[in-house]
């Protein structure tokens, strides 16, 4: 009589059990970290260049105002005229009074329609103002 060695018919299977819970954790941490854009930009623009610029931090205390190469105005997700960027300012100025305007003009505006709306943040005493550009290399 002669022994035999049983060989195991078993396989090793992962373990799947865990794997919704991963899979929701992923979806969660996604769903979380994932900036959606607040704003649909309207008008056609390209940032001037600068060789000195300075990074804000804090991105929700700013408020953009672009100015296209047609010369449209667009703040928040509506074209706006020049004389009704004072009322937006300053309501904007009573929610937030950090807040800081922040200006996305093309680079070949006229001055004529910086300083119309400049005038008008005045008019709102929106005193704080950032121009934004692209970085000079």
């Amino acid at each position: 009589m002669k022994f035999q060695k049983k060989i195991a018919q078993t396989q090793q299977t992962i373990p799947t059990a865990s794997l919704p819970d991963i899979i929701f954790m992923l979806l969660i941490f996604f769903m979380v970290t994932t900036v959606l854009r607040e704003v649909d930009i309207q008008v056609e623009f390209t940032l001037p260049e600068a060789v000195a610029l300075e990074k804000i931090d804090n991105k929700r205390l700013l408020s953009y105002i672009w100015i296209g190469k047609d010369e449209r105005i667009q703040i928040d997700d509506s074209i706006l005229p020049v004389d009704a960027i004072s009322n937006i300012a300053y309501q904007k100025r009573m929610n937030n009074p950090n807040i800081i305007m922040s200006l996305r003009i093309d680079k070949g505006s006229r001055m004529g329609i910086v300083s119309d709306v400049q005038q008008e943040l005045r008019r709102a005493d929106a005193l704080r103002i950032n121009y934004s550009a692209l970085v000079k290399f």
